[in-house]
């Protein structure tokens, strides 16, 4: 499970990093991103990456909507929003080699 979920996350910020070559076009103070993922969608943080030049990747997720969203926290502070979309399913099965 640990290595399937460090897998996961490997992959992610290997997304994100691609993805920060793109300008966020929705960006806020991490707090203020992290209560409306919250409030608004019933998301909570399932995993975390570290990017480039000290950012943090996060994925938010809803067990029960299946939302999700993954954001990207710079150094000071802003987190801004790089990706969302629907039906999250957590795996657990693991990854075939060479992959």
């Amino acid at each position: 499970m640990k290595n399937m979920l460090i897998k996961l996350t490997m992959g992610l910020g290997i997304m994100v990093l691609a993805a920060q070559q793109v300008q966020a076009r929705t960006c806020a103070p991490r707090d203020e991103m992290v209560k409306r993922l919250a409030g608004t969608y019933g998301e909570t943080r399932h995993a975390i990456g570290i990017a480039r030049q000290g950012a943090i990747m996060e994925l938010f997720a809803s067990d029960q909507t299946g939302s999700w969203t993954i954001t990207v926290t710079l150094p000071d502070g802003t987190s801004c929003l790089i990706a969302a979309g629907r039906d999250y399913e957590a795996i657990t099965e693991a990854l075939p080699p060479n992959i």
